[in-house]
């Protein structure tokens, strides 16, 4: 089975659709959470995912923008972004949006004949941590007590906009980061997944890197193959920001896209 892992879309049509087009081989699609904030799409968004992705998590900028979750640990301009995205969501998908489900979500339990055709590999989805689903796992001694904690063999997790993750072998700990070669051009590194290890897996922001890269990131799990590859996608920045401007809001939202922070 090969899965498409996509996080943190923040209403970016754009991004989305890329690494959706540039990663078609797959036959199911699983988000993350945060849907929407930050962009100008929510609703293409919320519907484009609607449409496509099989399994869900929420996002704290989903529960922001839908009245779950309140604003007050966001920055300015984010806060300006969800109230901006409540305004504008349909009732439909702001029902839908606050209606998600809140992670850990087993991928075993949904599909239990995975497990004996890819060794035993168990899997596990989540928006910030299988902790707190609000939490940021950015450095390893935040990635430590989850790894610990968690019996999954792959955790995949969002919220951090960061591409990579941490894995956990025994008494060795490492840092996962791929390796391209570029920033201008579609790009994939492949993750092997050690017997015996745990990992910690982000796929990496499909709507605002903020790793430094500013093309869209996504990731795929071939099951059979014990295999997680990550990607690097190239899209149309331009419009994604022209559409930011004419939704008036702020402008640092736009123009952070084109710098991947």
């Amino acid at each position: 089975m090969r899965i498409l892992f996509l996080t943190d879309i923040h209403a970016n049509l754009e991004g989305m659709e890329a690494c959706v087009a540039s990663v078609a081989d797959h036959d199911m699609i699983v988000n993350l959470g945060d849907i929407v904030g930050y962009g100008a799409s929510p609703n293409e968004v919320s519907d484009r995912s609607r449409e496509l992705c099989d399994i869900f998590v929420r996002g704290n900028h989903d529960k922001a923008c839908t009245g779950l979750g309140g604003i007050d640990d966001f920055n300015p301009i984010a806060g300006m972004a969800a109230i901006w995205t409540q305004q504008t969501l349909t009732p439909e998908n702001f029902e839908w949006l606050r209606a998600l489900p809140q992670g850990p979500i087993e991928l075993d339990h949904i599909w239990p004949e995975k497990s004996a055709s890819s060794g035993q590999l168990k899997v596990q989805c989540v928006h910030g941590s299988p902790l707190d689903e609000d939490e940021y796992i950015i450095v390893m001694r935040d990635a430590y007590q989850p790894l610990l904690a968690t019996e999954a063999t792959i955790t995949f997790f969002g919220h951090t906009h960061i591409q990579g993750g941490f894995c956990t072998h025994g008494e060795e700990w490492e840092t996962l980061r791929p390796v391209y070669r570029t920033k201008r051009e579609l790009e994939s590194c492949d993750l092997t997944i050690t017997p015996g290890a745990k990992y910690l897996i982000n796929p990496g922001s499909a709507g605002q890197p903020r790793d430094g890269d500013w093309r869209a990131a996504c990731a795929l799990l071939d099951t059979s193959e014990n295999r997680v590859t990550f990607y690097r996608v190239p899209y149309d920045v331009k419009k994604a920001q022209e559409r930011i401007f004419s939704a008036k809001l702020p402008d640092r939202l736009a123009l952070r896209l084109s710098e991947g922070r």
